[in-house]
């Protein structure tokens, strides 16, 4: 499988770049020290810069890795990095991505997120080397479910990740696209 690591792609309002340096404000004013943001994504909440820098580092020296896929989510109008998407997990021999994704609350309710998850489907599909996109939710975070449920995914009754790990998915529920499945849609709304 060819990777091409982060490669920003833009939407209609959103630009989705590689985080820089500078993210870091943003982050920790729009979404990273948010407990309702974070808990949610599995993600520890971040108070203060220091560790908000921390974990930036780490996202930017692993863009050197062809493998890595995270994108800051902008807004185009504003240029405010108001939450992220990335590849949580790649598994290679399936040629499959795990997507996940957060947005900052003061921006909930203006379809960034479902905008998000449909321009990296498009980009993935177009531009990439991916056979299938995946993500799940937990079934209590009904807002993750809301953008899954309005998106081209279909639910399906696990992903990689728990086939990997040898388990059911319990409390969860999975949602998946195949590139065939996709490019049909795409064609059928072109006619």
């Amino acid at each position: 499988m060819k990777h091409t690591g982060t490669v920003p792609f833009e939407t209609e309002r959103l630009v989705c770049r590689r985080f820089e340096a500078y993210d870091w404000r943003d982050m920790l004013e729009n979404w990273a020290s948010l407990p309702e943001i974070q808990t949610e994504y599995g993600e520890p909440v971040y108070t203060d810069e220091a560790k908000v820098r921390g974990l930036l580092d780490s996202y930017i020296r692993s863009y050197e890795k062809p493998d890595f896929y995270r994108w800051a989510i902008t807004e185009r109008s504003s240029g405010r990095n108001i939450g992220q998407i990335a590849f949580c997990k790649v598994w290679e021999e399936q040629r499959t991505a795990e997507i996940e994704y957060c947005i900052g609350t003061e921006f909930w309710g203006n379809g960034y997120a479902g905008e998000a998850l449909a321009g990296l489907m498009a980009h993935c599909f177009r531009t990439m080397d991916f056979d299938k996109l995946e993500a799940y939710h937990r079934a209590e975070n009904t807002k993750s479910g809301r953008v899954l449920k309005k998106s081209m995914m279909h639910t399906t009754d696990t992903v990689q990740r728990f086939i990997h790990e040898g388990v059911s998915p319990e409390g969860e529920v999975c949602y998946c696209i195949e590139k065939d499945v996709y490019m049909n849609i795409i064609n059928e709304r072109s006619c």
